[in-house]
């Protein structure tokens, strides 16, 4: 397993956030156990309650799941939710600005789709 950080945002945030691909990708499936706030602070160096508030953050997002006594699990449905927000956030990022610039400079919808599908086609 393994983490890289940069100076984008708060470790606990890029630790939720790679934690959270890691759900995403497979690595950790529904039902598995992830490596305890212990292990991971000392793998990576850093404080056990910045782990565990990155750790929290996806207990909120019910992406896992504290164990009384055991520790914490990747929560059934995760993996779904996360895709859930991703095509949100994908929505929200990326379809919503090419339309807007799309209507900005004429481009009807139907010559929008071509575009896409011509995108789709070059891959």
């Amino acid at each position: 397993m393994q983490f890289e950080f940069d100076q984008s945002a708060p470790l606990y945030q890029q630790i939720a956030d790679q934690l959270a691909e890691m759900i995403f990708t497979g690595i950790f499936e529904e039902g598995e156990q992830v490596p305890s706030t212990t292990q991971l602070s000392q793998e990576l160096h850093i404080n056990p309650a910045t782990v565990l508030k990155g750790m929290n953050q996806l207990v909120d997002l019910q992406l896992l799941e504290k164990r009384r006594g055991r520790g914490m699990f990747v929560k059934a449905g995760a993996h779904q939710r996360l895709v859930a927000q991703r095509k949100e956030a994908f929505y929200q990022e990326y379809v919503a600005s090419l339309v807007a610039e799309a209507k900005k400079l004429g481009i009807e919808e139907a010559h929008l789709l071509e575009l896409i599908k011509r995108g789709y086609d070059h891959e």
